[in-house]
């Protein structure tokens, strides 16, 4: 049985939580239990706090794990990426009170700066040039700056929202995280092999699905031409005959900002009874 290592709460568990379920994978009751096994797929899931997933995977307690990027970077532990699953983004920033007039990086020169990535931090400012004392605390990182604890804070950054309401501003993103996918540096058992290529398999017809749509329209043939020069598929639209020989209907997979980029343009070439569908799963 594949043992995947996940969050045991927060936006990432939620968010793992949906893709799990989304590739088909059903799990017994998860509250308050450290390790549960799926009833339908051979894997079970081991529930840690996020930064010591990466350690788990790289001593093999863990078979593969479901941790942010961000965290995967700080530990540096030996684990390798597999994927990356397009969920949980945010970005980790260098953010300094709004009051302060900056000019470049040159102004973290000799500046304190709080956080909780101290190994990313350190990399990026020795990267730069830049002397700076790295305060080291965990959890609630942006009220340093304004209790005197710090210059500045480098942070996780989603919405920007906590920036705002401790009276910060972001001045400089350092990474991009998303949620990844990370394995060990052990071979896996030909067993468990095959199970992480069926979850691979199923993760990424999830992934291949998200934000795409299934549009149906139908369309006078003499339009069809200009109807199809304007819809972008993933290779070639299907086209359907009708009773009606002079119309057809045309099917096609769009990603759906594409979709309200183009419906305007669909329907003054002609296109009628437009219909937009989810889609679950795509296997390309």
């Amino acid at each position: 049985m594949l043992r995947i290592a996940v969050q045991s709460k927060g936006r990432l568990y939620d968010e793992t939580m949906e893709l799990l379920g989304e590739a088909g994978i059903k799990l017994v009751a998860v509250k308050r239990t450290l390790l549960v096994p799926s009833r339908n797929f051979p894997v079970e899931l081991l529930f840690l706090r996020d930064d010591d997933i990466p350690e788990s995977v790289a001593s093999g307690t863990a078979d593969i794990g479901i941790v942010g990027l961000n965290e995967m970077m700080e530990k540096k532990k030996n684990v390798t990426l597999l994927r990356r699953l397009g969920f949980s983004k945010c970005r980790l920033s260098l953010a300094i009170p709004k009051r302060v007039d900056y000019n470049g990086l040159q102004w973290f020169n000799g500046k304190k700066i709080a956080t909780s990535y101290p190994v990313i931090l350190g990399e990026f400012l020795k990267e730069k040039g830049i002397e700076a004392d790295i305060h080291v605390i965990s959890g609630s990182v942006e009220i340093a700056p304004g209790i005197g604890l710090a210059d500045a804070i480098f942070d996780i950054v989603s919405s920007g929202s906590t920036l705002v309401s401790n009276n910060l501003v972001e001045v400089e993103t350092v990474v991009d995280s998303e949620a990844v996918l990370i394995g060990g540096s052990r071979e896996l058992s030909a067993e468990k092999r095959e199970v992480l290529d069926e979850l691979l398999f199923r993760i990424e017809a999830v992934k291949a699905a998200d934000s795409k749509k299934y549009v149906l329209m139908n369309v006078p043939r003499e339009k069809l031409d200009e109807v199809l020069s304007i819809l972008p598929g993933i290779k070639s639209p299907t086209i359907l005959p009708l009773a009606d020989s002079s119309w057809c209907s045309v099917h096609s997979v769009v990603k759906e900002k594409q979709f309200w980029e183009i419906s305007g343009k669909l329907k003054n070439a002609g296109a009628e009874g437009i219909l937009v569908l989810d889609i679950e799963k795509m296997i390309l």
